[in-house]
């Protein structure tokens, strides 16, 4: 299908398959654009299809129900990196504009495909194998050393498909689940970085500034906008090697780049082409969020001023809590602190869960800092940290 043209009467229609929070951003962009998205849900309680008019209701893995879901649409695209990659090349070869495409998605599904067309482009990668027994953990760490990050090739995702294992009998029980696994060596970082870059059919592409991302328990908590005390060489740097890889790997649409930052340089970690968790600042914090930028490499249409709104922006994950009653607390903060801006997600809260994010802008780090992680503390439980 061809890119759909916005000077004539006709609407584009964008299909997000996946209905989870990144697609519910998606719409407050998609409305101001006046562009049409329509998403594909599991069920109507998802976090999209509470809030989008377009909703179809079918399972990401039937082809059946892609191929329904499709029609109409001028391009498809994805809230999540589950959809089986051979479906994805049917829906292309049946003439529907997918972005990013099966030969670019498959290498933030598939981590030893990443892992090595990454090296064959001579981007600084761990090093790494596929592992099956003990004995290959063994000999892996023979020659890069204790700790062993073992990784399920398929499917992990904040945290989890990821085990830090010191022995081969520490590795036992992961080796024993069947999962098919990768083994890298462990990077001694010191922090790490996320680049989010957005490259159109055409080849256009934009980088963000790079970001410093704060892990707890494999979860992003907390995004510093830009990376303090990044040397400018090294941020330049990073943005162009993410620009490279978004080229190389052929994507359309967001790229996000997740990177450790090591006393040698830069290593990249892992890779995801859709709206990331490291550019919800971009809605308050920059010219173009992540999410109309992706509607626009999407499209087709020029892309955005990636730009920043304020010298810092700092945006903090709001995770559930023992209190479900959030809006009891969301008077106080918006009272308390007016300059932040709260995004909930339509979610039930639980303890842990990602049920929103909190933005917070200004000129002293530390300030912004603070007043993103108070209201953030605030709002999950109660009290100020």
């Amino acid at each position: 299908m061809s890119s759909p043209s916005l000077t004539g009467s006709t609407t584009p229609v964008v299909g997000m398959i996946g209905a989870g929070q990144l697609a519910r951003m998606t719409q407050q962009a998609a409305i101001a654009l006046g562009v049409e998205l329509r998403v594909l849900a599991g069920s109507r309680d998802e976090s999209a299809a509470r809030v989008v008019a377009d909703v179809r209701l079918g399972d990401h893995r039937s082809l059946p129900d892609l191929r329904d879901f499709a029609k109409g649409c001028d391009a498809l695209t994805f809230d999540h990196e589950h959809v089986p990659t051979e479906h994805i090349r049917a829906l292309a070869a049946d003439g529907f504009a997918v972005r990013p495409g099966a030969e670019a998605l498959v290498h933030a599904q598939d981590k030893a495909v990443m892992r090595e067309r990454l090296t064959a482009i001579g981007a600084p990668c761990p090093a790494w194998r596929r592992v099956a027994t003990a004995a290959d953990v063994e000999a892996f760490a023979a020659e890069h050393g204790w700790p062993v990050v073992l990784k399920a090739v398929r499917g992990g995702y904040d945290g989890r498909g990821v085990w830090i294992r010191r022995s081969a009998e520490d590795a036992a029980e992961v080796l024993a689940s069947g999962v098919p696994l990768l083994a890298e060596a462990f990077v001694p970082f010191e922090r790490e970085l996320a680049v989010l870059v957005a490259r159109s059919p055409h080849g256009q592409g934009v980088s963000y500034p790079v970001v410093e991302t704060v892990q707890r328990d494999g979860i992003c908590v907390e995004v510093l906008a830009p990376a303090p005390g990044l040397d400018p060489e090294r941020a330049a740097a990073a943005q162009g090697l993410a620009l490279r890889i978004a080229t190389e790997l052929g994507v359309t649409g967001l790229l996000a780049v997740e990177m450790f930052e090591t006393a040698g340089g830069l290593v990249v970690n892992e890779l995801a082409m859709r709206p990331h968790n490291s550019g919800h600042w971009t809605i308050d914090g920059a010219r173009t969020s992540q999410f109309e930028q992706h509607l626009r490499a999407v499209l087709d249409l020029p892309l955005g001023s990636p730009t920043m709104t304020a010298p810092v922006v700092v945006m903090a994950n709001l995770l559930g809590g023992e209190d479900p009653d959030v809006f009891s607390r969301y008077e106080h903060v918006m009272a308390h602190d007016p300059g932040v801006k709260v995004h909930f997600y339509g979610k039930e809260v639980r303890p842990g869960r990602k049920i929103g994010h909190v933005t917070a802008a200004g000129t002293d780090l530390e300030e912004v800092r603070a007043r993103a992680r108070h209201a953030a503390a605030y709002l999950t439980d109660g009290v100020y940290t």
